[in-house]
């Protein structure tokens, strides 16, 4: 067996090539504000809790059979007698040397196990709603500009209005009266069925689908309605260009002018909207979350806020921060892919 060696020139070229590269450059640069905004996203709930009345210590003091003895051990033991500036720090430091958000006051159990166990159904139902969102919002707002002030148009700006007009608590409770109405049709809460272990994988798949079909509603009728509009309007302003009448001169085929000539340079404010609609919805499954029974990341923030579950709360919020930042980074780099000219650094 025989090895190449590689010249040391061409090795150091491609290292100098790929440090200098566009890309690279603002992939880490937005790594490091990343990180920047965690640190002060984690100081700033951080802060937030401590200014609220009490502790997860205090409301044990509720419970008469806690002993104060018991008490106090327990605040030694989280760390709770310590300096704000101290718990602080020590919990910083516990993250960067050894990756550990620390221990849930709660549920007494290691908080990033907490998180791994719930962001996953988060994601899922964030995801499923974004694709729901585009594989219709996009059609219809195309629909919508090429029968521009038709019945079809109309009928599409009246279902926008009044899915932006609709907040999403209100669509969920809409939703929670619909599904006790046509009951058994749709579940009301939860991720899966009683009998979930006892399916086939495909069965367990076909279930956790099935739950998720009113959580993904609530979640997706206002970012439907916003998208399907700016479509519309985007299309719109490109059709009146010059370049489209040019085509329609030149006897392009109507299909090809929309498609093609238009939608491609109509479509990069949409991919720009994409990192900010990944974040709203990350928002939004807060309260789809809370209705529906889904155990997912935003739920088990709400509950660790009511508990004044110090770590776990700081956490999830680090987790959301970090989510957010992937979004607007993917939308960006999508950018870029579907229209090189866009430069990154501006």
């Amino acid at each position: 067996m025989t090895f190449t060696k590689i010249p040391l020139e061409t090795g150091r070229d491609w290292l100098i090539k790929l440090v200098t590269n566009e890309t690279f450059v603002y992939v880490l640069k937005r790594i490091l504000q990343a990180l920047f905004t965690l640190l002060l996203a984690t100081a700033l709930s951080f802060l937030l809790m401590k200014l609220s009345p009490g502790d997860y210590v205090d409301t044990l003091r509720q419970n008469p059979t806690i002993s104060p003895e018991r008490i106090e051990e327990l605040r030694q033991q989280f760390g709770l007698d310590k300096s704000w500036p101290e718990q602080f720090r020590l919990w910083l430091w516990q993250i960067l040397t050894k990756g550990n958000f620390g221990t849930s006051f709660v549920y007494q159990r290691s908080v990033a196990s907490l998180l791994w166990e719930r962001i996953p159904a988060t994601l899922l139902l964030a995801i499923a709603s974004l694709f729901c969102t585009w594989a219709m919002a996009i059609p219809f707002g195309i629909l919508a500009a090429v029968k521009q002030n038709q019945a079809t148009d109309r009928i599409l700006q009246i279902i926008s209005y009044t899915g932006q007009g609709f907040p999403s608590f209100i669509t969920a409770l809409f939703l929670l009266i619909f599904a006790q109405v046509t009951s058994p049709l749709f579940p009301v809460g939860g991720m899966t069925s009683i009998n979930h272990a006892e399916l086939s994988w495909f069965g367990q798949i076909l279930d956790i689908g099935w739950h998720m079909i009113l959580p993904t509603i609530a979640l997706s009728i206002t970012s439907f309605a916003g998208l399907q509009r700016i479509t519309r309007g985007e299309l719109l302003d490109v059709l009146r260009q010059d370049y489209i009448q040019t085509a329609r001169a030149k006897g392009l085929p109507e299909n090809r002018v929309i498609y093609v000539h238009a939608l491609r340079n109509a479509v990069n404010p949409l991919i720009t909207l994409l990192g900010f609609e990944l974040a709203g919805l990350l928002g939004g499954a807060f309260i789809a979350e809370q209705f529906f029974n889904w155990p997912g990341l935003g739920r088990l923030t709400l509950q660790a806020v009511m508990a004044k579950d110090q770590y776990l709360v700081m956490a999830s919020l680090v987790m959301s921060a970090l989510l957010l930042n992937l979004g607007n980074l993917m939308a960006d780099l999508l950018l870029k892919v579907a229209d090189p000219r866009i430069r990154l650094e501006s």
